[in-house]
């Protein structure tokens, strides 16, 4: 049993990564090229990136959620107690204030006229720094977590 907790561990660490490097690319590279883009173009481009959510980025983080979710209760007896609680804890403020601002302002991005030059694409970049650092740092603990339970 403790190798099958062990090889859970593990998959939670990659589906972290996965999310990591997925908010690394919308924070540094996707919405900001959104800024160059003309009205026509950023429709299109804006169209194209909504159909891949689901199964770029809402599979994988309910995946996640749920899993860590699992870790509560199914973990190496080594795992750290604050890594399996930090690490719910970042994922649950990331889906809580993207419910409450990044998911509203993308959602009436979607309808605004304004191109890559409106205001909710400039509120989007402003502050969504946050949602990166909580994805980060729910990899980050994740990542600490696993080399304490595999050393």
């Amino acid at each position: 049993m403790a190798n099958y907790l062990t090889q859970f561990l593990l998959t939670n660490l990659a589906l972290a990564f996965y999310l990591v490097g997925c908010i690394w690319a919308d924070e540094v590279d996707i919405f900001r090229s959104w800024q160059m883009l003309d009205a026509a173009n950023f429709r299109r481009v804006q169209t194209v990136h909504w159909r891949k959510l689901p199964y770029r980025v809402f599979l994988p983080s309910a995946s996640a959620l749920s899993d860590s979710l699992v870790l509560i209760w199914y973990h190496p007896a080594s795992s750290p107690a604050w890594g399996i609680w930090c690490n719910l804890a970042c994922q649950l403020a990331s889906h809580v204030l993207t419910a409450l601002f990044w998911g509203r302002w993308q959602a009436k991005l979607s309808h605004d006229n304004a191109d890559g030059n409106g205001v909710y694409l400039a509120l989007i970049l402003n502050t969504d720094w946050v949602r990166t650092l909580l994805i980060s740092a729910y990899g980050a603990i994740l990542l600490g977590s696993t080399i304490q339970v595999v050393r």
